[in-house]
């Protein structure tokens, strides 16, 4: 990929948001996380919010809508995967049960994040190309769960559940809330009792565990979906709840902890140490999707996140994306505490498994990094146009829950 400067150079004025927070300029070396300048200024949610307002704002959805009428290239190929999806067609019934369980016996969470991948293509088959059968499809599943779920349960995987689909339900409301049959009231309540208590739990007392015993995706997914649950109920106090973790929360979903080491490579580039590069590579890409959705749902409502202590996040992004698309990359031994009483464990070894796994979540950073705010982005550019493009969604990536973690369709929606 060619690149204008030896580092993240930007090629006009970078966007203002608001409260964005500025910190000091790049690190040269391996920097250890009490090193890093993370402002902890209170924080302030919206005085109105936006609506739509999550992963997709009113100018995305008629920048697609527009592209796709003129059958415009990348926006008509990510179309095309969306349409050809089966989730995304009109004639999808809900599978809404009670109880969602996930770990341990009798799980069933799969009801779940099938129904909501299908909540979610409807709605943007919708949005996009205003089919009423679509929007009617997306209605019922919504509606369906939103007065059927009253709980989520199992092992500790309970929490993985209430965060990943959390986040997602809410974003696929988001889309419906202006839909005449869509019971918008019914679903706010739904996500404040059922979800959002064990999100809370989570991010408050991590299942009674050592601080440093759940993975950053962990935090990162109850985060995300206490951000939007603010978002769609307009609630301010949850907004600024995931706001203030992201930047200074106590466990390793907050910036600071989920990229505990910087370096500069030695073409110039700002890499950052994922907290999850020494377990695996799947792992780490799910959190690119996680914290990237954070990002995203917080800029939509004015909060740049994005470029929070020092674009910390791109940084992590091109670390993630240099080494899954088979540049080897600087690492330094990470020791944290594990169980209830927090024995050290350690890695030393950035990890190898699953190397270069496909997940549709580059889109989204692409586009943001590159063309939204015109920084250099070479590994993120190369991950997504090399290996990715165009991204597909839920039911493109496997049949297992991992192919579900992120709802996908960043070439139709964030093309630019």
């Amino acid at each position: 990929m060619s690149r204008t400067s030896p580092h993240e150079h930007l090629r006009g004025t970078e966007l203002s948001r608001r409260g964005l927070l500025k910190t000091a300029g790049g690190l040269t070396a391996a920097v250890a996380l009490g090193g890093a300048t993370v402002a902890t200024a209170a924080h302030a949610a919206p005085a109105t919010f936006t609506h739509p307002g999550m992963l997709h704002n009113a100018g995305d959805i008629n920048r697609a809508k527009v592209r796709v009428a003129a059958g415009t290239d990348p926006w008509l190929s990510g179309w095309n995967r969306l349409t050809a999806n089966s989730h995304s067609q009109s004639t999808w019934t809900n599978r809404a049960t009670a109880t969602i369980i996930r770990g341990g016996d009798g799980q069933n969470y799969s009801l779940l994040y099938n129904d909501i991948a299908a909540a979610y293509q409807n709605a943007l088959r919708w949005k996009v190309g205003g089919t009423e059968a679509n929007a009617v499809c997306a209605a019922n599943i919504l509606n369906a769960w939103s007065s059927t779920l009253t709980s989520v349960t199992g092992n500790a995987d309970r929490f993985l559940a209430a965060g990943l689909y959390g986040w997602q339900f809410a974003n696929a409301c988001e889309l419906m809330r202006d839909y005449s049959g869509f019971h918008l009231a019914a679903a706010q309540q739904m996500l404040a009792n059922v979800f959002y208590p064990l999100n809370n739990s989570f991010l408050t007392n991590h299942n009674d565990a050592c601080i440093t015993n759940y993975w950053a995706n962990w935090d990162l997914c109850n985060m995300a979906s206490i951000l939007a649950i603010g978002i769609l109920n307009e609630d301010s106090a949850k907004y600024d709840q995931a706001v203030t973790y992201f930047k200074s929360g106590a466990g390793n979903g907050s910036i600071a902890h989920a990229v505990p080491y910087l370096y500069t490579d030695s073409d110039g580039y700002a890499l950052g140490q994922w907290q999850e590069s020494g377990r695996d590579q799947g792992h780490t890409v799910l959190g690119m999707g996680q914290m990237g959705a954070v990002c995203e749902m917080a800029w939509n409502q004015g909060d740049d996140l994005y470029s929070y202590d020092s674009r910390r996040f791109m940084k992590a992004a091109q670390y993630v994306a240099k080494y899954n698309n088979g540049s080897d990359v600087p690492f330094t031994t990470y020791t944290w505490g594990t169980g209830q009483n927090c024995a050290q464990s350690s890695q030393t070894v950035v990890s190898s498994a699953s190397r270069g796994q496909i997940r549709p979540v580059w889109a989204m950073l692409h586009f943001h990094y590159n063309r939204r705010i015109g920084l250099d982005d070479p590994y993120i550019s190369a991950m997504y146009y090399d290996l990715v493009a165009p991204e597909g969604g839920g039911g493109d990536y496997g049949s297992d829950s991992g192919g579900y973690d992120q709802l996908g369709f960043g070439t139709l929606m964030y093309a630019k």
